[in-house]
């Protein structure tokens, strides 16, 4: 787009492989420049919990994600632009996205009016009451300078009747096209360009997908998001629909599947043509004793691990499965030790950034469906 003035994303290469959209690509940002496909570890609050900014740069993460809803709720815009923007609030040098929020308010408010101006909402803190607009959304982005900003989307659950999910979707484009128009009006705070992706919606509706998605491109974002899944459909069905996504999506801009999700989810949408990915499911699961490994997700808890000496995974380099065994491990889970989930979060984290690693390095050789397919036999094996 004319205003900003770096070359923000270009394909490197496509999967040379029959029926596969699998690509790989470049982001550039004034923080940092990455190759997708890639995930964004969840900083929810500033922080990628149990996970020192340090650890991540060691993992060679280039970008998190950010959520507008908490970091508006605490600690407030007025903290984050006296302290000159996110990135040095939280001493985070690379890259940055925020989501607009729009789902935490539809999940989390307990209270919330939905009018075709914007969303007002009760916090999920102290009953307090607030407003979204697409003007305020991005208002609140532009204070927190992330890198690449969303627009305020309506977030439906699911299953949800047609009528409604077509209502709905004429209102997201409203509200996006009033985001485009005050983020073209302002500008950064902080001396960086920002970049603002559209979020399309319909539900398991192709059609509404379509319709979606063709309105939006119409507007020019830098980016686009498949918002909406992974709400309770089954997994063959938000497959169906990223595919069917993929197909109306620019090849010339990246493409983000928010919110998804497991290592199987990942490749199966990779496979479809995403690019980026986020999740809370490394860090959350490693809160309660789950650690993603080669073979498979584990539960650390599990009495046959008391005398397992093995590393946690010989196959996935991390500080921790370098470091420690599956016995230890167990053992600072049972003492409740807060070690146990700094060690957990630090090696799921560092899964999914060498997941997305192997698969850049398999697209690029036009292995992807053998790299997919050895992946799944191995992580569903059940051998430990």
């Amino acid at each position: 787009m004319g205003r900003n003035k770096i070359d923000f994303f270009k394909v490197l290469c496509n999967t040379n492989e029959p029926g596969v959209k699998a690509r790989n690509g470049q982001i550039k940002t004034e923080h940092s420049v990455f190759e997708t496909p890639v995930f964004m570890p969840v900083g929810t609050l500033g922080t990628v919990k149990a996970v020192e900014n340090r650890e991540l740069e060691e993992m060679n993460c280039e970008i998190i994600l950010g959520n507008s809803y908490h970091l508006y709720l605490r600690p407030g815009t007025e903290i984050l632009n006296k302290a000159g923007g996110h990135h040095r609030f939280m001493n985070w040098k690379h890259s940055l996205l925020t989501d607009s929020g729009g789902f935490q308010v539809f999940s989390l408010a307990s209270l919330k009016k939905v009018t075709d101006e914007g969303v007002i909402f009760t916090s999920h803190l102290d009953g307090s009451k607030h407003i979204f607009t697409p003007e305020i959304v991005t208002e609140i982005q532009r204070a927190i300078g992330s890198d690449i900003m969303m627009p305020l989307d309506e977030c439906l659950p699911y299953p949800s009747e047609k009528g409604v999910v077509e209502k709905s979707v004429k209102r997201t484009y409203e509200w996006e096209k009033k985001c485009m128009v005050a983020f073209t009006d302002s500008g950064p705070l902080y001396g960086h360009h920002q970049f603002l992706f559209s979020i399309n919606q319909g539900s398991t509706y192709r059609d509404l997908r379509k319709q979606s998605i063709e309105s939006l491109n119409e507007l020019g974002f830098d980016g686009n998001a498949i918002g909406g899944l992974a709400v309770g459909e089954k997994p063959d069905e938000m497959y169906e629909v990223v595919d069917c996504c993929t197909d109306y999506l620019s090849a010339e801009k990246p493409r983000y599947l928010m919110g998804v999700g497991t290592p199987l989810d990942i490749l199966e949408c990779v496979e479809r043509g995403v690019d980026m990915f986020d999740c809370v499911m490394p860090t959350r699961n490693a809160r309660h004793g789950r650690l993603f490994t080669t073979y498979g997700e584990l539960n650390m808890r599990n009495a046959k691990f008391a005398y397992d000496f093995r590393l946690a995974d010989e196959e996935c380099r991390t500080y921790t499965s370098e470091n420690f065994s599956l016995s230890y491990l167990r053992h600072l889970f049972m003492s409740k030790e807060i070690m146990a989930l700094q060690l957990a979060s630090i090696h799921n984290t560092g899964f999914y950034l060498r997941l997305m690693k192997n698969i850049r390095e398999a697209i690029k050789e036009n292995r992807f469906l053998k790299f997919k397919k050895e992946f799944i036999e191995k992580y569903t094996s059940k051998l430990r």
